[in-house]
């Protein structure tokens, strides 16, 4: 493999309502399910997808190196025989196993790979006494602690051993693998660095002074926190308004789509709003993050040795996302082996569900080109 390589896949503002609240752009509305926004887990097991015939999923659990539990869903295919290669899923940012991770999971294992969706921390079904709250360090740990788990499966040669990561879950992938030598290749769909996103805003549009007033709205937040004994509820992108001022909310995405809503709300909400993509367990269908996550991701950036990365890594992005620029900047700045796949018409989401859109073939092939 070349240096660098860009390919187009062939297939049939910024994350989670920060745009909504900084972009004049309107989009035609996206129904909600018929209860007025709070649509019912899909069938299929509270699953978004269906399981393959090929393939057998049972829960599991473990842990990190902070003690904290980690549980997951192995996914393993039902005709392999002898060791195979496993890759460690997780992503987006704010969702849970059962939905895109898992359908990753799925997919990778019915084309011949064990492959495991897991809970980050604090998230879904994994442990951390408090809720929903994220960490660039933990969330890194948990890519990791996989790696730990599966190494110790009998079905698992361990020293073939891979990273699927989608969305905010992919810079900790990425991240991973710059400390941890057993990960042997790194893919992403539709990533984000979730520190640079956070810490800057969407394209770095942060002034210095919006960046202060972030820090301080936190920072004051946890005095609130301190006295009422629990963690509030905020936006882990914190917009501005027309005026300059920090815009607050307790939900990353809406109950119902506003008529007036950006294309980029209106695309995050016609996964995880409705039946497409909605689960109980989801920050992104049904809640947000703690009002003071964003304390983490200002003070330790991911990316900040990609220097030492030292396998191979695809990235894929939609030619429509409005994230691909987290891609093209990996791509670029790596010192290793990477290519970038491009998605002709896809949207950041789109790489999140839609199969006829999402490049398995590639990344199936990237992974036993490198997992060997």
């Amino acid at each position: 493999m070349e240096r660098r390589r860009v390919l187009k896949a062939v297939g049939a503002g910024t994350a989670l309502g920060v745009i909504g609240a900084t972009s004049a752009l309107t989009a035609s509305p996206v129904s909600a399910a018929p209860d007025g926004g709070s649509p019912a887990a899909t069938g299929r097991g509270g699953y978004t997808f269906e399981l393959s015939d090929r393939v057998r999923r049972t829960p599991v659990r473990y842990r990190n190196r902070f003690g904290i539990e980690i549980v997951g869903d192995l996914y393993v295919p039902k005709d392999a025989s002898g060791k195979l290669p496993a890759l460690a899923v997780s992503g987006p940012f704010g969702a849970v196993k059962e939905q895109s991770s898992g359908l990753y999971a799925n997919e990778l294992a019915s084309r011949g790979f064990v492959a495991l969706a897991f809970d980050p921390s604090f998230t879904g079904q994994s442990g951390g006494d408090v809720r929903d709250v994220a960490s660039p360090d933990i969330f890194t740990e948990d890519f990791s602690a996989t790696v730990d788990f599966l190494g110790l499966q009998r079905r698992v040669d361990r020293e073939r051993i891979g990273l699927q990561a989608i969305c905010g879950l992919s810079g900790m992938a990425i991240t991973a693998a710059t400390s941890d030598s057993r990960i042997k290749a790194v893919a992403t769909t539709s990533m984000y660095d979730m520190s640079r996103s956070i810490s800057r805003g969407h394209q770095d549009y942060y002034t210095p002074e919006q960046q202060r007033a972030v820090a301080d709205y936190y920072s004051r937040q946890r005095w609130v926190d301190a006295e009422n004994g629990t963690p509030a509820r905020g936006l882990h992108e914190v917009p501005f308004d027309e005026h300059g001022n920090i815009v607050t909310g307790d939900r990353v995405l809406p109950e119902t789509l506003p008529e007036d809503a950006d294309p980029v709300t209106a695309s995050f909400f016609d996964y995880y709003r409705t039946d497409r993509g909605y689960h109980k367990r989801s920050i992104n269908s049904n809640t947000a993050w703690t009002a003071t996550t964003p304390a983490s991701f200002f003070g330790f950036p991911l990316m900040a040795h990609l220097d030492r990365l030292s396998c191979p890594v695809l990235l894929a992005a939609g030619a429509n996302a409005h994230s691909r620029y987290y891609s093209e900047d990996v791509h670029k700045d790596s010192p290793t082996d990477t290519e970038l796949v491009i998605v002709p018409e896809a949207d950041h989401v789109d790489l999140y569900d839609r199969k006829g859109r999402i490049p398995f073939d590639r990344i199936e092939t990237f992974f036993f080109e490198n997992l060997k």
